[in-house]
């Protein structure tokens, strides 16, 4: 009995072993998979903010040459509208079309300004919202890289409780006491052990 037992305690020691020093590994390996994910979040955050100023100057040259143009509009200065209106930028001129459709001096339920329209569309908000959303997947990469990185530290902790029922069943003259502590010690390994082997590898360099 006592050599059947120092047998598994041997057993799971050299396993135990091995597994904490897995979980280390690939505790180690995840952190460095969350740096990576963390450096191209920050880089797509940083192009969206550029977009993002990108689109608000725009906007301010848009409005600066609205306010001319719809004075020279309301005033019926032709030749100073037609001025600003060469002036517009791309973007800006189909929004203006279609926000003269609605005759705005003479129909009151029409939209306020040109900026209200749909058609009223920039592509630097449009690529700051795209980068944006591809920011908050490489955040969530980010999130789930840590939850492994923790998931793997749980369980060099774990493989060591093993480790030392193991360990300790070889102290005890009782042989009860022994098998219990080996038994407890198998229990958490045998159970850490299929917890971990559900979690994703990495062995890239």
């Amino acid at each position: 009995m006592r050599d059947r037992v120092e047998l598994v305690a041997t057993i799971l020691l050299a396993f135990a072993a091995v597994a904490t020093a897995w979980s280390g590994y690939q505790a180690t390996r995840w952190n460095g998979e969350q740096a990576k994910a963390s450096g191209r979040t920050n880089a797509i955050r940083i192009e969206a903010a550029r977009a993002q100023g990108l689109a608000q100057a725009q906007t301010q040259v848009d409005v600066a040459t609205f306010i001319q143009w719809v004075d020279a509009y309301a005033k019926h200065e032709t030749a100073l509208q037609d001025f600003y209106f060469k002036r517009f930028r791309v973007e800006f001129k189909p929004a203006v079309e279609a926000w003269l459709a609605t005759k705005p001096l003479q129909n009151p339920d029409a939209p306020l300004t040109p900026f209200a329209m749909p058609q009223y569309k920039l592509a630097a908000t449009a690529e700051a919202e795209r980068l944006d959303a591809d920011a908050e997947v490489s955040a969530a990469q980010v999130r789930r890289n840590i939850q492994r990185s923790s998931n793997y530290v749980l369980g060099v902790v774990l493989f060591s409780v093993a480790l030392f029922f193991a360990g300790t069943s070889t102290k005890l003259n009782d042989p009860r006491l022994r098998a219990v502590a080996v038994g407890v010690g198998c229990a958490i390994f045998l159970g850490t052990l299929v917890w971990i082997a559900t979690s994703p590898v990495s062995l890239s360099v």
